[in-house]
Order: structure tokens, then sequence, then C-alpha cells
């Protein structure tokens, strides 16, 4: 069985991880006979949103792995316990937080930050040749993770696709249901809820991608 490392960031699409790719990622990780273990890393959010309003919550703090663990009935740990030579996959949904509370790419572009941690561990897992797969805008970490042109996707979007460029990648457009694959450091993307219009897109978005890079060796 299968071992797979699911990174979150936090809990709802505006501020932490897409509660529904992020189920959808683990149960497409069961369903494929695999197993997972969930982590976040144990800092605050860059900022709080109210999820009816779309506004930014004044003076309210939230923690990335308390949020996360909500999404995982508290069966979660922190970032930095791990340990890469106990998976064989790593696995990141999308959702803002990946590109607010795992890197500012959401708010800073080209010029963003990476947490520290993220960023170990994601290169910990290319540098082993695992097999890696980062789905939405989780691919901005994948840009700055491997860089040297490697191919990946968040959908079409164009404005989004050169600042990956910028980050050292090489963007190719991908449609909802599919996935974009670099064979050679073994990384899968797919747009889900960046092109997804319905639970059931983001369904066929996900199931792809988790069966896809599970079936990598």
């Amino acid at each position: 069985m299968k071992q797979v490392a699911v990174i979150l960031s936090g809990s709802g699409v505006y501020d932490g991880a897409e509660l529904q790719e992020a189920v959808l990622t683990l149960l497409a990780i069961e369903l494929e006979g695999a197993s997972y273990q969930c982590f976040a890393p144990n800092v605050d959010q860059l900022h709080v949103i109210n999820h009816l309003t779309g506004d930014v919550v004044e003076g309210e703090t939230r923690n990335v792995l308390v949020e996360s663990a909500r999404i995982t009935r508290g069966d979660i740990k922190p970032l930095t316990e791990c340990n890469v030579d106990e998976f064989d996959v790593l696995v990141l949904p999308g959702g803002f937080g990946a590109a607010k509370n795992l890197c500012t790419f959401a708010v800073d572009g080209t010029d963003c930050s990476f947490n520290e941690d993220v960023l170990t561990v994601c290169q910990a897992f290319a540098k082993a040749r695992k097999p890696a797969a980062y789905a939405c805008i989780a691919p901005a970490l994948a840009a700055k993770v491997y860089g040297n042109g490697v191919k990946l996707t968040i959908g079409n979007d164009k404005g989004t696709a050169e600042g990956l460029n910028a980050l050292g990648a090489s963007h190719v457009d991908c449609d909802v249901d599919d996935v974009v694959i670099d064979n050679e450091v073994k990384l899968v993307t797919t747009p889900a809820y960046m092109l997804a219009e319905n639970v059931s897109q983001a369904h066929r978005s996900i199931s792809k991608m988790v069966k896809t890079v599970l079936g990598m060796k």
C-alpha cells in the first residue's frame, strides 16, 4: 500500500485549503487503495476571510494547522514531522491558502515568499525523486520547488501562467478534467477549481490527478 503525505493550508477556499478539493483528494487516495497522512504548517494564516461576504475579518487570527484539523477530523500533524522516507507520494490540494499561507503568490506574485517548512518538505520529495501532485493554484509552489522549465498547469489563465513561468516553470494550458505530467521530475498537476464550475468537474480533475500520481514508479 502506497503511503501519501498530504499538505493542507487551512480550511476555506479564500484563506485556506479548498475544502472540496481536500476531501476529494483524500477520498481519491483511499479509492485507489493507498493510505494518507495529512500535515500543515503550524503558523498563522495570512488573514481570515468571511466566506459569506468575501471580506477580510479585521483583528482575527487563525492557525493553519488548527484550521486544517477541521477537514481531517483532527487527524493531522505539524509539517515539521513529515519525514519523506516514510512516504511514497506527496499531494497538495489547492485553495487560496496554498498561495497565501504556504507561499504568498496570491498577494505578491513573482515577488512572493515561501514558508520554509513547506519548501523543505516539498524539495525533499523532489530530491528523492518521489512522485508529487499539486492541484489548483498549488502549482505556484511547484514552480519554485522544481524550476528549470518544469511542465505544470493551473488551467488557462494567462496572467497566472505568466507568473508561474517567471518563477521557473513552463506552463501548459489544460482542461479541467485533464492533467499535465512532467515525467522527468515525476510531477502531476491539474486545474481543479481554477477551472471547475461544480464539484463534479472538480472530482474528475482531482481523481485523475491522484490516479496518475499513484501510478508513477
